[in-house]
C-alpha cells in the first residue's frame, strides 16, 4: 500500500491534502472579554468578520484547482460552533512519514482536532508530549530542517517536544526555532514562505536582527515582501510542486516577483477568506508530497 502521509518539503508536489469548509463566524474580535492574545494578534494583523458562504465559495475554487492538477482533496467534517475551522493546518502537521497532532494553544479550537480520527484520512496522527505547537508554526525548507515560529501560539516546550518526536519516531532533522521581533505574530507562515529550493518569501520586519541574518545566511534568495503585503496575508501561498505556486489574487508584485525566477504562478480570489488573517497555506493540510 502507497505511503498515506510523507511529507519533506514545503515545495514537493502536492499528492493528496486534507481540507475543510468555513463554519459560521462565531468568534469575538472586541469587547471586555476578548482574549489577550487575540488583542496582540490584532496589532500585528488585520482581523474582521468573514461571510462564511463566500468562504466556501472561494475555497471551491482553490479546491477544483488542486482536483485538476491531479490532487486528491480530503473534505474534513465540520467542527460546530468553531470559527476558523477552515484553516486546518493549524490542527496537524506532517514531517516526512510522521503526520503529528497540534497541541493547540486555544482551547476554543480543540474541537477542530477532532477529525484527526476521520478514517478518511487514513492515518494514525502521534502526539507530542507538552508545550504548545500549531501547524502554522511548521515549515519544511529542505530534508533536514524543520522551522518552528515561536509565535502566540507556540512555545519553546512544543518545539523541544518535536525534536524529541522526530527522534523517536526515525526522522532525522534538526528543529530550528525562528525568533520573531514583536509579540503578537499569529504564525511564521504569514511572514515567511518557502516556494522552492532555497528560495524563501520573507517579511523582515518581523523578525529580529538576529533571525534575519540567519535567514541570510541560509537561504540563497530572499524575496523580501513590505508590511501592507504582510497584513494582506499575501506571503501564505501555496506549493503544489517544484514550479508551481498558487498565490491569492491581487498579490500582484509578489506574483511577478515569483514568476520572474521561473515558477508557474496560479491565481484564486481568497480576498474574503484572509479577513482572518490566513489565506492558502492556512486551508490546506497536506499528507501527501512526492
Amino acid at each position: 500500500m502507497p505511503a498515506r502521509t510523507h511529507v519533506a518539503t514545503e515545495y514537493g508536489t502536492l499528492r493528496r491534502v486534507a481540507v475543510r469548509h468555513a463554519g459560521d463566524f462565531t468568534r469575538p474580535l472586541t469587547g471586555p472579554d476578548l482574549n489577550p492574545v487575540l488583542a496582540r494578534q490584532q496589532a500585528t494583523s488585520t482581523w474582521a468578520p468573514y461571510d462564511p458562504a463566500t468562504v466556501r465559495a472561494q475555497q471551491d475554487q482553490l479546491i477544483a484547482l488542486l482536483r485538476e492538477r491531479g490532487t486528491d482533496v480530503v473534505l474534513l467534517p465540520a467542527a460546530p460552533g468553531c470559527s476558523a475551522q477552515h484553516y486546518p493546518r493549524d490542527i496537524a502537521f506532517a514531517v516526512d512519514h510522521v503526520l503529528f497532532r497540534a497541541r493547540l494553544n486555544s482551547t476554543h479550537r480543540l474541537p477542530e482536532a477532532d477529525a484527526l480520527t476521520d478514517p478518511a484520512l487514513g492515518v494514525q496522527p502521534a502526539d507530542l508530549a507538552r508545550g504548545t505547537i500549531e501547524g502554522g508554526d511548521v515549515l519544511l525548507p529542505d530534508t533536514g530542517r524543520v522551522l518552528v515560529g515561536l509565535s502566540e501560539e507556540t512555545s519553546p516546550e512544543g518545539v523541544a517536544a518535536l525534536q524529541e518526536a522526530l527522534t523517536r519516531h526515525g526522522v532525522d532533522r534538526e528543529v530550528v526555532p525562528v525568533h520573531f521581533a514583536a509579540k503578537g505574530i499569529v504564525h511564521l507562515d504569514d511572514h515567511l514562505a518557502v516556494v522552492a529550493p532555497g528560495t524563501a518569501l520573507i517579511h523582515r520586519e518581523a523578525f529580529t536582527a538576529d533571525q534575519n541574518r540567519w535567514f541570510n545566511s541560509y537561504f540563497d534568495d530572499l524575496i523580501p515582501v513590505t508590511d501592507a503585503e504582510a497584513r494582506a496575508v499575501q506571503v501564505n501561498i501555496l506549493s503544489i510542486a517544484p514550479t508551481t505556486v498558487v498565490v491569492a489574487a491581487g498579490s500582484i508584485r509578489i506574483a511577478t516577483a515569483l514568476a520572474a525566477r521561473g515558477l508557474e504562478v496560479l491565481t484564486v480570489d481568497y480576498s474574503e477568506v484572509t479577513r482572518i488573517p490566513g489565506s492558502l497555506r492556512c486551508t490546506t493540510l497536506p499528507l501527501l508530497r512526492t
